[in-house]
């Protein structure tokens, strides 16, 4: 895969930091492909999980979103949910909030805390315990205060870049992502993430690229299409939006190979590539481990670790009772039970 100058300009920019605040480095895109975005995910894109998708070709990647309160306590939750090695970079840290000032204070102290190469704000998650404090997808029936978020932001932490993420609006009669666009740009935000759905569509429903392409074209900065990318072959439907890169969520749940896919059939590959039985096995039980050794508590972990089994386990043989199963293990040591017999059996065929 072509290394984009992003990421070689990033990691300049951390080997030569001298201060609290890393040197800026440029979100324009330089590679000949899109860029592949893991798409911030709560309670799934933790450390563990993101390396993971480094690793299968994704470029760039995001933290869980936080609250700015959250921020502000530091606590040890929040020290879990900031937590990243270098290898992971280029890496933001999103926050949500309805606050200008407290989100801007946060912002700081993120900064100085953990040093990310951006941030990231949220103005798209359809959660109601978010939209009702004011923060996520509420703001974009609230633009004077979402353009005051990023401005306020944006000052805060110069000269690191601050992006965006937005849905298209808060619902069909209100779709107004141009419009949001235009003043997160004009506010100095620096790349923006489009969600093709409105926040009353949820997850349902189906995204509308049209709206994207839209967006691609009101704005100078680079757009980032996210939004029904369940396999590698979806985004050649949407290289006609101009999106200056892809970002995949649901689907990196079931697949964190789908970053190496894309990467292949956009480079035309003839053979693109795929992941066997056995790999995915593998996978799947490092990701345990790891799970394990960080929380230092094999039943909690395999218990968190349940929702992440039944999405890698999809498309497994014998999937639906294979899912009933792993509902309740709660050691590796009953999940090889129950997964070792059927890989075997798929090398052996």
């Amino acid at each position: 895969m072509k290394i984009s100058n992003e990421l070689k300009n990033v990691s300049d920019s951390h080997n030569s930091q001298q201060s609290n605040i890393p040197t800026a480095y440029s979100l324009q895109p330089a590679a000949s492909l899109p860029l592949l975005f893991l798409a911030p995910m709560a309670g799934v894109t933790n450390s563990i999980f993101r390396r993971i998708c480094k690793e299968r070709g994704a470029d760039i990647l995001t933290t869980e979103f936080l609250s700015a309160d959250g921020i502000m306590h530091r606590n040890a939750r929040t020290q879990q949910y900031l937590n990243f090695v270098e290898e992971e970079r280029p890496l933001g840290v999103q926050l949500f909030g309805g606050d200008p000032e407290r989100l801007a204070e946060a912002a700081r102290a993120v900064v100085d805390w953990v040093k990310p190469d951006f941030i990231d704000l949220n103005f798209g998650c359809p959660v109601n315990k978010v939209v009702c404090r004011h923060g996520g997808s509420s703001l974009l029936r609230d633009c004077p205060t979402l353009e005051k978020i990023a401005q306020t932001v944006v000052k805060a932490v110069a000269p690191l870049p601050v992006t965006a993420k937005i849905r298209i609006g808060w619902d069909e009669k209100s779709i107004n992502a141009t419009t949001t666009a235009r003043l997160l740009e004009g506010a100095g935000i620096q790349r923006i993430a489009v969600h093709g759905r409105t926040r009353s569509q949820g997850y349902s429903g189906r995204a509308n690229w049209d709206v994207i392409a839209d967006v691609v074209q009101a704005v100078r900065v680079p757009v980032i299409g996210n939004g029904d990318i369940a396999e590698a072959a979806d985004v050649l439907q949407h290289l006609s939006t101009g999106v200056a890169g892809f970002m995949i969520g649901r689907a990196a749940m079931t697949n964190p190979w789908i970053f190496s896919e894309i990467r292949s059939l956009l480079r035309g590959d003839s053979l693109p590539f795929q992941p066997t039985l056995e790999a995915r096995w593998e996978l799947i039980r490092r990701h345990c481990r790891e799970e394990i050794e960080l929380k230092k508590n094999e039943a909690a972990a395999m218990s968190s670790m349940r929702a992440r089994l039944m999405a890698y386990t999809k498309g497994f043989p014998g999937a639906r009772p294979l899912r009933e199963k792993i509902s309740k293990v709660s050691s590796l040591g009953e999940l090889e039970s129950l997964l070792l017999p059927i890989v075997e059996e798929n090398l052996q065929g």
